[in-house]
């Protein structure tokens, strides 16, 4: 199983950014897909999550400036950020049940 997560970067406040998590190995249409973070000397937290179905669920902290999509056609997870905060800076990790990506760096310049 791979998760492979890009689109992380420098980005000014007020920016923007797309990540994207391509996934295989897993039957990816079923599988809920979540977007977590982890800032320096906090805890990993989820940021979104989306169901097989499309369900969405986002943490309060980005409600209104994220959203979280799929393509099951091509297996891909991304998670489109609006106007970004300084706060939003951390690694960005996509995961489906148990698995992992490896993490991308957004880091929010004030």
């Amino acid at each position: 199983v791979q998760l492979q997560a890009s689109g992380g970067g420098l980005v000014q406040a007020g920016g923007s950014l797309r990540l994207s998590c391509a996934v295989s190995g897993i039957i990816f249409s079923r599988n809920t897909m979540g977007w977590y973070r982890q800032a320096p000397g906090l805890q990993r937290e989820l940021v979104a999550s989306i169901t097989s179905g499309g369900s969405t669920n986002y943490a309060d902290s980005v409600k209104g400036r994220f959203t979280i999509s799929r393509d099951n056609a091509k297996n891909t997870v991304y998670l489109q950020m609006s106007s970004l905060k300084p706060e939003d800076t951390a690694v960005y990790y996509c995961a489906a049940s148990r698995f992992w990506g490896q993490g991308t760096l957004v880091t929010v310049s004030s």
